[in-house]
């Protein structure tokens, strides 16, 4: 029998508590964690003895066992806390992470006030001011609607919207943005700032504001000849020939890289009849001249569109050439001194650009815009003569067959339409549900058929007679050019037919079998254009979005 005046004895049983994290003795803990303890966890309110450690082992494992309790012991009063696992966890992590937990010795705390926290009280005030603004801001986004107004009511204020009434403080179809006053000041009210708006103008090419830069060493000869004039120190090449009069063959080899674009080439065009002089329209928004022969330099550069320009066509003798951009201008350009003598827009931007063949119509062109109209120019007013307006969509390409009286346009409609020239009436329309957008159109040799770049990767061939059909006997595949307006083109006495594609390699087809007779990589990107000499028989000259223009031989 023991002695009652003998203190107890530690109980050496195992404690039936989880041990510790190893990052738990490193945290404090708020006293209010400390002296609580979980459900089935007997404390006494007289007991103060107790170590830290115990306190934080029992803060921490909320264990919820069950014990028989004694509401009267020895030494004092036990009472039961009944702390679920939802609110212990929350209360914790929120002192782990902010610095202070609610106090569970007080009650009715008021909203807002710091009273019933422990811990960081400053840390606590500031985020309950920033959950009041979000609860502020959550009810002013339930907007209230307004009025429906009356059903007999037609006009004024009470006028019946149903279920178009808007919300109270709703801004749209209402005008935003700085008052009219400032609007007709400028873009800034400061002369800072309409300063900087000068500067940033001057970065672009303002119409008028065109140039030309000259490459060479001198513009005229001792005999006053200039670039223009066509050579006769060639070899055995005869630039005053007829084009397309020797046998051509397919080239093996790279003889010469033009390289001073900054970014690709859209188009490459020879120049007419003796194809001396090669011009390029970069994507850099500039248009260079380069010497086909002797040391093949660059002769000269355009500069006068402020974006890339898409394509370019020379007039019928090549002493004249227009240019379109993605600026929405056309420009027309004297080859032989680089001034620019129009300029042309619309204010929608031009896709292609095409003088009209005949010699005593040099003063037209045509040009196919974005907003799916052709519009016919007259240079020596300016001003748009005829309008062509039957497309769905921006027109890609535009090419005169029949003699000149008749032009075929195609477009992103994946349409071709003909038209008679001067008469905005569609005269002929081909539209199959088989059919891709064709963006490039390349007319034979002899102008009687249309070599046809469609985007499912294939080139098709049409008639250009007075029946524009299709030759299903004749279609050239194996390259891949979908997504790209890759440029068809023929040799000159029409025994082939070469386009470049999407992987940077230069095709060859036979035109009587159409098989594939040579393939290889001509650019590091897609070649987006080819030209045949029209005089030499193996010469070819590619381009490409790599910047560069090859010439091949």
């Amino acid at each position: 029998m023991s002695d009652p005046k003998e203190p107890a004895k530690e109980s050496s049983a195992p404690s039936n508590a989880p041990s510790l994290p190893p990052f738990a003795s490193s945290i404090a803990l708020p006293s209010w964690i400390t002296s609580l303890t979980p459900f089935g966890n007997p404390t006494t309110t007289n007991d103060t003895s107790s170590s830290a450690q115990s306190h934080s082992e029992a803060a921490q494992s909320n264990s919820y066992t069950t014990t028989d309790l004694i509401p009267n012991t020895l030494i004092g009063h036990v009472e039961r806390d009944a702390v679920s696992e939802y609110t212990f966890r929350s209360q914790e992590r929120t002192f782990r992470t902010k610095g202070f937990a609610l106090d569970p010795s007080i009650t009715n705390t008021p909203a807002g006030s710091t009273q019933g926290l422990i811990g960081k009280r400053g840390t606590a005030r500031t985020t309950s001011e920033e959950r009041a603004v979000e609860k502020q801001l959550r009810n002013d986004v339930k907007r209230q609607r307004l009025p429906t107004g009356d059903p007999g009511v037609l006009d004024g204020d009470n006028a019946y919207k149903g279920p178009w009434a808007g919300y109270r403080g709703e801004t749209l179809g209402k005008p935003t943005g700085p008052p009219q006053t400032e609007v007709q000041a400028g873009p800034t009210g400061s002369e800072k700032g309409k300063a900087e708006d000068k500067a940033i103008a001057r970065k672009f090419i303002q119409p008028g504001e065109e140039r030309t830069i000259f490459h060479g060493k001198q513009e005229r000869d001792y005999q006053g000849r200039t670039y223009m004039h066509v050579p006769r120190d060639v070899g055995n090449v005869n630039l005053y020939g007829e084009p397309g009069s020797q046998e051509c063959f397919i080239p093996k080899r790279l003889v010469h890289t033009w390289s001073g674009h900054k970014k690709g080439v859209a188009a490459i065009r020879f120049i007419p009849n003796s194809g001396h002089l090669l011009l390029s329209a970069g994507l850099d928004g500039k248009v260079k001249l380069w010497d086909v022969y002797h040391n093949r330099q660059g002769l000269r550069t355009f500069l006068g569109h402020n974006k890339g320009v898409r394509d370019i066509c020379f007039s019928n003798d090549g002493r004249r050439f227009l240019s379109c951009s993605y600026d929405k201008y056309i420009k027309l350009w004297d080859t032989e001194t680089g001034q620019c003598l129009k300029s042309f827009t619309t204010g929608k931007m031009p896709y292609c650009v095409k003088f009209h063949p005949d010699d005593d119509q040099q003063n037209i062109f045509l040009a196919g815009f974005a907003d799916k109209k052709i519009n016919q120019f007259d240079v020596d007013t300016g001003e748009i003569v005829q309008e062509y307006n039957q497309h769905l969509g921006a027109v890609n390409s535009i090419t005169f067959v029949d003699d000149n009286r008749r032009f075929v346009s195609t477009s992103d409609d994946k349409t071709m339409r003909v038209w008679e020239f001067g008469i905005p009436i569609v005269i002929r329309l081909i539209a199959e549900s088989s059919m891709h957008s064709i963006p490039s159109v390349t007319p034979s040799p002899n102008r009687k058929w249309l070599a046809c770049q469609s985007l499912d990767n294939q080139i098709l061939i049409y008639s250009a007679g007075e029946k524009l059909r299709i030759n299903n006997k004749k279609r050239f595949t194996g390259h891949l050019v979908a997504g790209y307006a890759c440029q068809p083109n023929f040799s000159a006495d029409g025994r082939f037919v070469m386009s470049g594609d999407a992987d940077g390699r230069l095709w060859f087809w036979d035109w009587k079998t159409c098989k594939p007779l040579e393939k290889f990589q001509a650019h590091d990107d897609v070649v987006i254009g080819c030209q045949w000499h029209p005089h030499e028989t193996s010469k070819v000259a590619t381009c490409s979005w790599d910047g560069k223009i090859k010439y091949w031989d």
